[in-house]
């Protein structure tokens, strides 16, 4: 998919249960009426990620009493609008009249034909609710729009992929899917079928178990319609983008949005960034699946409905949001004990075919390496899963031969994360298509990222030979960027510091897949024989995740020393928790923009969760070597790979391989000695 937004307005919205100090009262904003961001700008924002198409819809929301004669029938002939009437036993009286006035402030609404007084034809308040939903359409023989209305009056736009939890035939789109399992909801608010649950049978579920169920990335936002009720959230762990402006008084609508969009109110070319995307105007959703219901308020004149945070519905999710780990300090009689010094022998006992592997002249080694068997089982299936699943090369089948189709990409450092994804791709996908490995450096082909890349390639056509792999070189001198580091600052709001803007501008370099690939037949070493080359991929895969499960930063080493096993687990954890606030919107918000849709298979719930279930000790062992015990597990599923020289690579974050971060300090702090001493990192962009 790529991205989704809507509006609310004329509704007034209760944030008591999520924002104690939350504003009562605010002065609602009339229909038609926009302070800051317009459905123009929301649609601009999200057409410049490249969909294949774009849509709108309106509910609105009538207050009728039952003796009005509001002309439903005729407004609801309004292309893309939906009436979705509230009734109110009786006759409005002259103070719900005068309520209302003032709570609109105005005297007249507008139907599709003409304007009338308010409660002329016994209609008193309205709200309304605007859905955007742009399309990258990567699954389904047949062209969806969104957003998706079915006869009924339930709305949906969804921003993800369902991977597992709801079952999708191979050629079916699962958004549509997943609105067709929605409209068999009932229009209960729990998990447990209470109070206002009008399920017919048993087997009825309600919105939160199915959203519970679903099993990889995604985003969501649904009207139903019978209960009245919007529903919206995020995953579990955050990898679709949603941000959110909680009603306030600079604006009192309620708003939701992939990516935050340049306000058109700010048109002058030199206004600062943060000025055009509104300082503390949008956040980021916690993840999470919400809900309010709306109703009539007779004694106060208007629409309105309370947010409720809901809890999962399923519990194997809830326990890897918990990310608890059953065995964190290794016993005197643990492995871990035996096999300290058994790291050079360890090595030699797997073979560069990585079929063959001589356990028994070492028992104590046969758990590692059954639990690296286990997790590269996962990892395979997870990507697999992410890249051969539908049509999903239909559209660039249809402008170019197989030889010359390159689908899925890989963003590529030549790492050890970066090189088990390109080796699983390798063989998850048919023979026949080709693999594009976007590599971005600020120093030429110096960039500490290159230099591996080069190596990577060529380990990567040792182990299959008959793949074309393909490296996109991409260069980059940040000097000269300018107006695109303005458009990266916009993108990654609210993100707001050095670190965040040195990595979304490598990502977005990088994601855009505009560079140069070598013409020669073998090796890179002459530049001359580049040539300019853009990837079509529109399928981005990327190694997020990785580091946070298994122990890959150097404040890991850190806690380890410092606090042992335990602390090491607490601040693992506490990365893994915050990954969906720190990392895995602003990324997504940043690969987005270049019409490509990124997918992130060490965070795969089923990966995840074998992760868990591994002592720490074998997932890590920090009292080796950078190089070799940090991500111990990932370097030995490395070598049942066949990758031996990437799996004693040192771990290395992107803004350091590329070299954008050094580029960065000696620009904003004069030298990268300065950039240390002021902590440049965590520094807030002015």
């Amino acid at each position: 998919m790529c991205g989704i937004a809507l509006i609310v307005s004329g509704i007034r919205i209760d944030l008591s249960t999520l924002v104690p100090d939350s504003p009562s009262s605010l002065p609602l904003i009339p229909l038609g009426f926009a302070s800051k961001f317009s459905v123009d700008d929301l649609k601009s924002a999200l057409r410049q990620r490249g969909p294949d198409s774009l849509g709108s819809k309106k509910v609105r929301l009538i207050v009728r009493s039952s003796q009005g004669n509001f002309p439903i029938e005729e407004a609801n002939q309004e292309e893309d609008l939906v009436i979705s009437v509230l009734e109110r036993s009786g006759e409005f009286g002259e103070q719900e009249y005068s309520t209302c006035l003032r709570n609109f402030a105005r005297e007249e609404v507008t139907t599709t034909t003409e304007s009338f007084k308010l409660g002329k034809d016994g209609h008193c308040s309205d709200g309304e609710l605007q859905f955007i939903g742009a399309t990258l359409q990567l699954r389904g023989r047949s062209r969806v729009m969104q957003p998706f209305l079915d006869s009924s009056g339930n709305v949906l736009v969804f921003n993800g992929e369902i991977f597992g939890g709801i079952e999708v035939a191979h050629d079916d789109n699962d958004s549509e899917v997943l609105l067709q399992t929605l409209v068999n909801c009932c229009s209960c608010h729990s998990n447990g079928h209470l109070n206002e649950c009008s399920a017919s049978g048993e087997d009825q579920n309600s919105v939160l178990e199915v959203l519970s169920l679903i099993k990889g990335p995604w985003a969501i936002i649904y009207w139903q319609e019978n209960s009245r009720t919007l529903w919206f959230g995020r995953d579990a762990f955050g990898r679709r983008s949603l941000l959110v402006h909680w009603p306030d008084e600079v604006d009192s609508r309620f708003l939701l949005s992939s990516v935050s969009p340049f306000s058109s109110a700010d048109q002058s070319s030199d206004v600062d960034i943060k000025d055009g995307s509104m300082p503390n105007f949008w956040e980021e959703l916690s993840c999470g699946i919400y809900s309010v219901s709306l109703d009539y308020s007779p004694q106060d004149g208007y629409i309105a409905g309370g947010i409720k945070r809901h809890e999962w519905a399923n519990t194997v999710l809830q326990e890897l949001i918990r990310w608890e780990r059953a065995s964190v300090y290794p016993q005197a009689h643990d492995s871990y004990f035996s096999s300290c010094n058994l790291t050079e022998q360890r090595e030699l006992l797997i073979l560069p075919s990585a079929e063959t592997i001589y356990l028994k002249s070492v028992p104590v080694q046969s758990s590692v390496s059954r639990q690296a068997h286990n997790v590269l089982s996962v990892l395979r299936k997870s990507v697999m899963l992410r890249t051969s699943q539908n049509d999903i090369f239909q559209v660039m089948a249809d402008d170019s031969t197989q030889e010359d189709c390159s689908p899925i990409a890989v963003l590529f450092s030549g790492g050890l994360d970066s090189m088990i994804l390109a080796a699983l791709l390798d063989q998850s996908i048919d023979p026949n298509y080709g693999v594009d490995l976007l590599n971005v450096s600020f120093d030429g082909q110096s960039a500490p990222d290159r230099i591996s890349a080069k190596a990577g390639v060529e380990e990567l056509k040792r182990i299959a030979p008959s793949r074309r792999w393909k490296l996109v070189e991409i260069d980059a001198d940040l000097s000269k960027l300018t107006m695109e580091m303005k458009h990266v600052m916009e993108l990654i709001y609210p993100a707001n510091t050095y670190m965040d803007l040195n990595i979304g501008t490598a990502l977005w370099l990088a994601a855009s897949g505009d560079g140069w690939t070598c013409a020669c037949t073998r090796g890179f070493s002459d530049e001359n024989q580049r040539v300019k080359y853009k990837s079509q991929a529109r399928i981005v895969l990327v190694g997020s995740g990785a580091d946070e499960q298994c122990a890959g930063y150097g404040r890991h080493r850190t806690k380890y020393r410092c606090g042992s096993w335990i602390g090491l687990h607490e601040e693992m954890k506490l990365d893994m928790q915050r990954i969906w606030k720190r990392n895995m919107g602003r990324d997504d918000r940043i690969i987005a923009d270049n019409g490509k849709e990124a997918r992130f298979p060490f965070l795969d719930e089923d990966v995840i969760k074998t992760l868990l279930e591994i002592p720490l000790w074998e997932v890590t062992n920090l009292d080796e070597p950078s190089g070799v015990g940090d991500k111990k597990i990932l370097r030995e599923v490395a070598r049942l790979l066949g990758l031996q020289e990437a799996s004693i690579l040192p771990k290395r974050a992107i803004q350091f391989g590329s070299r954008i971060a050094r580029e960065s300090n000696r620009k904003n702090f004069g030298s990268n000695r300065a950039a240390n001493q002021a902590s440049a990192g965590s520094v807030v962009i002015d």
